[in-house]
């Protein structure tokens, strides 16, 4: 059973969503970095989930590896999700406080 991870590089937010680094300071530059580091390391997790599954198919990997690296993919994406719970959850928040 093979399993493939698309590419999540052209997952942006729209243009004029959310708060923009400019408005906030350093600390919107600093947040958006961390989130970006966050889907560039699902992005290469996933990526070497499908090389190490592409081998043990092709006979020149481990069906080991190639189940570490699809497991470190899956935990990798759960994180992701997770934050993008809990930031939905925080602005949810946010948004009920009244003005």
């Amino acid at each position: 059973m093979a399993v493939a991870f698309d590419s999540l590089s052209a997952l942006r937010l729209p243009q004029g969503a959310g708060v923009t680094p400019a408005a906030s300071g350093g600390a919107g530059a600093a947040f958006g970095a961390a989130l970006e580091h966050l889907l560039q390391s699902v992005d290469r997790s996933a990526g070497d989930a499908n090389t190490a599954v592409a081998d043990m198919v092709e006979g020149k990997g481990d069906v080991h590896d190639a189940m570490i690296a699809l497991q470190r993919a899956e935990s990798t994406l759960q994180l992701t999700i997770q934050v993008r719970n809990k930031l939905m959850q925080a602005y949810q928040e946010i948004m009920r406080m009244p003005v």
